[in-house]
């Protein structure tokens, strides 16, 4: 599932499968079948975010896409920041005004 502005995408929700997935296995070096949400993140946060580890992971394409392996004791919270932000990569700035 991709949610998408401006035909890009700022987050996109999937299952992962080791092998068959091609770039998005690798990156997020899978060793089984793995809910994975990739979103977008501005430079500072996505150094912080893609050098964090486990759960994050540097996605192997964009230069500003993370990925994170979502897990049962996933905080939702952290997850509404991050795909806000994403959001706010690509929106356009009169809709990030909107945010607040």
């Amino acid at each position: 599932m991709r949610w998408s502005i401006r035909n890009r995408s700022f987050v996109h929700v999937f299952t992962a499968h080791p092998g068959e997935t091609g770039a998005y296995s690798r990156a997020a070096e899978l060793t089984e079948p793995t809910v994975i949400m990739t979103f977008r993140a501005q430079p500072e946060e996505f150094d912080a975010l893609a050098g964090a580890g486990e759960p994050f992971f540097r996605a192997a394409w964009g230069k500003d896409v993370v990925g994170l392996k979502v897990r049962p004791d996933v905080d939702w919270d952290e997850v509404r920041e991050l795909l806000t932000e994403s959001y706010r990569v690509l929106a356009p700035a009169k809709l990030v005004k909107l945010l607040g």
